[in-house]
């Protein structure tokens, strides 16, 4: 098998993952107060990052240099709670995907990781 980012066929995918995600989390009394209140760089910023974290062109990193996400997230308070929601919010939206089931447990397990790394309260 390839790249995740070949198996979906590229750009799309991730945009489409995000944007569900996004619609889920405008909705979220605990999240939606940590994001501004135009998505618009948020969501080309995440979209960007999983697309190269997937296998596709490192735009993210060309634009915004090293993801560095743990820097990226101290400004915002995010314990359990706050973990919880953001993974809660973006299993739906990775529910959604159309994932062989295999495929999406590989991408649930990164998702869930990245949100015990980012805890920081």
């Amino acid at each position: 098998m390839g790249t995740l980012y070949d198996l979906v066929g590229g750009d799309q995918w991730f945009v489409d993952l995000v944007d569900r995600f996004y619609e889920r989390v405008a909705e979220d009394e605990l999240l939606k107060s940590m994001y501004p209140e135009d998505l618009t760089a948020p969501k080309a910023h995440l979209a960007g990052f999983l697309i190269q974290y997937w296998g596709g062109p490192a735009d993210y990193s060309e634009q915004r240099g090293h993801p560095r996400l743990r820097m990226r997230h101290v400004p915002f308070e995010i314990g359990q709670a706050e973990r919880d929601a953001w993974f809660d919010n973006m299993n739906a939206a990775l529910e959604e995907g159309g994932l062989d089931p295999e495929v999406e447990e590989q991408v649930r397990a990164y998702f869930r990781n990245a949100a015990d790394h980012l805890r920081n309260a």
